[in-house]
């Protein structure tokens, strides 16, 4: 269920570039602005209370009645579902000047050669101490609201962190290189998670640099992990088992660390179609999940997502990749049930594959409504792994494409991807 709580600070970049939005909006067709909204989750109750309208009157817009021609009126509806001015015929409106303008691809940030840009320095022993203190925030934030949240933030820091070791030598670069090896690895899963493998593959670099120069065997074992993950993402399943044997084998595998390794290598012999050697993989991962693990309190470096539920979301997954759906469908409803509320953007991927499964099992209504939940998520979160993920359930149900349902969500996420097709594009 999509919460009516408030407009959003900025509408979704899909839904303004939608070119059935940006007709309506020149045209001043409210009636079509109104249902692409409720279509995005905005619905006319909330409509009505952002622009100062009563629902009665929403609703005979929405119907085609009376058209809206008065400015001050058009002006409310701009300023209360901000909408940007000029897409209506307008001037700029006042609250455009603080809404952040969507990000474009950006080519891998490179380090500055020197400090000297630094006006005042640091002193670095703070500074590590400072962000060990705002990583575990960081990472709170990007699984409840989604990695744009925590994107900016952990950016600045690691090219602020990137000069200062430049500048210094001996214990005080080897701390600043530990912790950077964390924020640098938690910047390459943000860009990830938000669909710039390109920059993802490149912090994960980083990170490994950092780790091996300070000899952190449990950061570089980790970074294995990380990057056996980048791989299975990119189908490039024989590159995701070596690395994930490599993590395994790393003297710094903590427990915790080899439970994630395995599960990963369980996910590249899923993909491969091995099904023997992937049950005995997750089932190795989960007895490791299971143990509790004290070698690790180090809260720059989150490893608290590593528990049996997270193991059996994962095998869930490749039981659909391995042709058997409705176990899946069991293994996911149950894992969600119990699904820590923090991990609000890893929902919204566990729903999309809930989805799939449902589909895959013949149940095309149910999938439908696990696929809109998906969406809502989605779209709060800006996830491009859930929207990947939703490409794929979106495919499985194009079969149903005429149950009501199912065509519902099928406009959403056309009108959400920005696109002409029904499906938005893969990382």
């Amino acid at each position: 269920m999509v919460t009516e709580a408030r407009v959003p600070d900025r509408l979704p970049a899909g839904l303004l570039s939608n070119p059935e939005m940006i007709t309506a909006c020149r045209r001043r067709d409210f009636a079509t602005v109104f249902r692409l909204l409720k279509l995005a989750g905005i619905y006319p109750s909330l409509i009505a209370r952002a622009c100062d309208m009563t629902p009665s009157r929403v609703g005979e817009v929405m119907a085609g009645k009376p058209k809206i021609e008065k400015i001050d009126l058009i002006e409310r509806i701009a300023d209360g579902l901000h909408i940007p001015g000029h897409m209506l015929g307008l001037a700029s409106r006042e609250w455009e000047q603080e809404v952040p303008v969507p990000r474009t691809r950006q080519r891998p940030i490179e380090p500055s050669i020197s400090g000297q840009g630094l006006s005042a320095p640091i002193d670095p022993d703070f500074f590590v101490s400072h962000l060990r203190g705002l990583m575990p925030g960081h990472y709170k934030a990007a699984n409840l609201l989604g990695s744009r949240h925590a994107l900016d933030a952990v950016t600045r820091h690691v090219q602020l962190l990137d000069r200062l070791q430049q500048n210094v030598g001996g214990r005080a670069r080897d701390e600043l290189l530990t912790i950077g090896a964390r924020t640098a690895e938690f910047l390459g899963w943000l860009n990830q998670d938000l669909g710039d493998f390109d920059q993802a593959l490149y912090w994960s670099d980083r990170a490994m640099e950092w780790a091996q120069e300070t000899g952190d065997d449990v950061m570089a074992a980790y970074v294995l992990f990380r990057k056996s993950n980048q791989a299975t993402a990119q189908r490039n399943t024989q590159k995701a088992v070596s690395l994930a044997r490599a993590a395994q084998r790393s003297a710094g595998a903590t427990l915790r660390i080899r439970a994630l390794a395995a599960q990963q290598e369980a996910q590249g012999h899923a993909l491969m179609g091995n099904l023997r050697f992937a049950e005995t993989k997750f089932d190795e991962a989960h007895e490791l999940a299971a143990e509790p693990d004290d070698s690790h309190a180090d809260d720059a470096l989150d490893l608290a997502y590593c528990t049996p539920t997270y193991i059996e979301m994962q095998r869930a997954n490749c039981l659909i990749e391995l042709g058997d759906p409705r176990t899946a469908v069991g293994m996911f409803e149950a894992e969600l049930r119990i699904l820590p509320p923090i991990y609000r953007n890893d929902q919204g991927v566990y729903l999309s594959r809930l989805a799939r499964a449902y589909a895959a099992s013949g149940k095309p209504e149910q999938a439908a409504a696990a696929a809109d939940r998906a969406l809502s998520i989605a779209i709060d979160t800006e996830s491009a792994r859930t929207m990947t993920e939703l490409s794929a359930a979106d495919k499985a149900l194009q079969r149903w494409s005429t149950v009501t349902e199912v065509a519902t969500f099928t406009g959403r996420l056309k009108l959400m991807s920005g696109t002409t097709s029904s499906r938005p594009a893969t990382s």
